[in-house]
């Protein structure tokens, strides 16, 4: 699993600026989902966070998918891929649908087992060590200098 978190505070947040038609899911209620299509290519997950009317999400970057091949969604780009994800998905709740939803995993994390770090691909705010993921993940879209892939098991 990786993510990255953006709020209305800083510049590479779409909610920067102001509330648009097409960020208006971002200022939406918390534990919905805000879709967006990157570069006219790929859509992006992001989950609204904090409160409503303020933009915050968190940017599903990477996710594992057991019984598959470990890199098919090692990108923002490959998780909306490997799910079917589009724009049809904006503004659903992230539970209590019947599409697409997060199921919560019972597993105990410790901050050993997290890498935080700059995010990535944006140009804005690149300072902000709000990217997350998990250390022992291969599914990491891109890894921070010195931290190696684990080996397979």
């Amino acid at each position: 699993m990786e993510t990255e978190a953006y709020s209305q505070e800083e510049e590479a947040c779409h909610g920067y600026r102001k509330k648009t038609d097409s960020n208006k899911s971002l200022f939406g209620k918390p534990g919905t989902f805000y879709i967006y299509k990157t570069y006219g290519i790929h859509h992006c997950l992001n989950i609204v966070t904090n409160k409503e009317n303020y933009a915050s999400g968190v940017l599903i970057r990477a996710v594992f998918i057991s019984k598959d091949n470990e890199r098919i969604a090692s990108g923002p780009g490959l998780v909306t891929k490997a799910f079917d994800i589009d724009i049809s998905f904006n503004s659903f709740k992230v539970i209590n649908n019947d599409s697409l939803w997060i199921s919560p995993r019972e597993s105990i994390l410790e901050q050993k087992d997290l890498v935080q770090t700059t995010r990535i691909g944006i140009s804005k705010a690149k300072n902000i060590k709000w990217r997350w993921y998990l250390k022992n993940s291969r599914s990491v879209s891109k890894r921070i200098k010195g931290d190696k892939t684990p080996k397979y098991k």
